[in-house]
């Protein structure tokens, strides 16, 4: 067993529904097998078990391992197109570089610099946009296994209005996708997605396959666009003789409890209410939505009808990784919106970079928090000495302050130390002189 000690602050009960911050200054987290077997104050939880190891994480924020629910796996490299509206920006900078993924070497180096990426942001579970091609969905699988994120991906699949090198049929879509499936789903911690890119660029006959695939992968999870930019809506619109977007997914069964859907940023309340009904979540992608001029996300209407929300921090339109500055980014967004916004403060935004993103994947039995009984995935964020958020926090008047200065200031320089069930896979602890391994 092992035995963490620092200020660990997490949001097990929901702050959208009356929940609070729980927040313990010197606390003990008695570690088994990937496990928190206890939580206490770090003095008595020492004196019961003088003979485990202790990890001293004082100086900083011991938080959950951030959950991202919407982040593209081809992108990375396409981060910072900015100044393009989102089919500008998709064909220009995003569609060009997906297609140099037909190269299984290629997607084999770029897999490693997307895990990588998740890692440093502190980010331990993803709901992650694959590829278009499969060995390279392959590579992702391989190369998180490798490193020990949870990763629920899968095969990226389109047959109209993209480049041609992008496109399938029905029949390879799901010959491809059940193969992917059986080869990883639920082995280790990878789970298999069913992946529409958006209904612009997916037949009924696709969406179609999509839903047979999900039939026959129990378990699986369905992920896609929409409502993100209103020319997209509007060719959607002419597409389709629907009423709204979402009928486009809903009509082939693709809406559920286990469906996540990407942006939302204009939706009909017609829309809501359907999503709220079939217990189907929404991915909220801050930055992307301003680096692209999509819109402001309409947090308060979601809530209202009970539709469930978490972050996505989507590269690559989104600027980065860091779920730090997407909580930051969707409090700035909730400030313009005014009293159309909802007035979010820094344990919504813990929330919605944790547990929300863990009950969107059905997860919220294992992470999310960390609490007995809950698997391992945390991060250690201590800032370097001297910087501006070292400084910040040594003079927090209190936990929720010390959060709020950590969304404002923090980056992904300042993540020492990331665990997956209990197994350290990321740390910088030997640059601030403590942390994994100190007793």
């Amino acid at each position: 067993m092992t035995l963490y000690r620092g200020t660990v602050l997490d949001t097990p009960d929901d702050p959208f529904t009356g929940g609070s911050l729980r927040a313990d200054a010197d606390a003990g987290l008695l570690v088994r097998d990937g496990v928190v077997r206890e939580r206490a104050g770090f003095a008595g939880l020492a004196a019961r078990h003088r003979e485990e190891e202790v990890v001293d994480l004082t100086g900083g924020l011991l938080l959950p391992g951030f959950v991202d629910t919407h982040v593209h796996f081809p992108q990375v490299r396409a981060i910072g197109g900015l100044g393009l509206p989102l089919l500008d920006w998709l064909e220009r900078c995003a569609l060009p570089e997906e297609a140099r993924l037909a190269d299984p070497s290629y997607a084999r180096s770029v897999a490693r610099d997307f895990v990588s990426g998740l890692v440093q942001a502190g980010t331990t579970t993803a709901l992650v946009f694959g590829a278009h091609f499969a060995p390279a969905v392959d590579a992702l699988f391989t190369e998180a296994a490798r490193v020990g994120l949870r990763v629920t991906s899968g095969l990226v699949v389109s047959d109209r209005l993209l480049r041609e090198e992008l496109l399938t049929t029905p029949e390879r879509a799901y010959d491809e996708g059940l193969a992917l499936a059986r080869r990883w789903h639920g082995v280790g911690r990878a789970r298999y997605a069913v992946i529409p890119r958006f209904s612009l660029s997916c037949g009924d006959e696709l969406l179609a396959s999509c839903r047979a695939v999900r039939d026959e992968v129990d378990g699986a999870y369905v992920t896609s666009h929409i409502n993100e930019n209103v020319r997209e809506i509007a060719t959607v619109a002419r597409l389709f003789d629907l009423s709204h977007y979402l009928e486009t997914y809903d009509r082939h069964g693709l809406v559920g409890r286990h469906t996540v859907l990407a942006h939302n940023v204009h939706p009909t309340d017609a829309e809501l209410k359907v999503l709220a009904e079939r217990g189907a979540s929404v991915a909220h992608c801050p930055s992307s939505n301003s680096a692209l001029g999509s819109g402001l996300f309409p947090l308060t209407r979601h809530l209202a009808y009970g539709v469930h929300v978490a972050l996505g921090s989507d590269v690559g339109a989104g600027t980065g990784f860091s779920l730090l500055k997407e909580g930051l980014q969707a409090y700035f967004l909730q400030q313009l919106l005014s009293e159309q916004g909802y007035a979010l403060a820094a344990v919504h935004l813990l929330h919605l970079a944790s547990a929300a993103g863990a009950r969107a994947l059905g997860l919220a039995d294992r992470v999310g928090d960390l609490g007995v009984g809950k698997r391992f995935d945390a991060q250690w964020l201590r800032p370097l000495p001297g910087t501006t958020l070292d400084v910040a926090l040594r003079h927090a008047s209190e936990p929720e302050d010390a959060l709020a200065k950590a969304f404002a200031l923090g980056t992904t320089a300042d993540v020492a130390a990331v665990w997956v069930d209990g197994d350290e896979v990321g740390s910088r602890a030997r640059e601030v002189g403590a942390g994994a391994g100190a007793r």
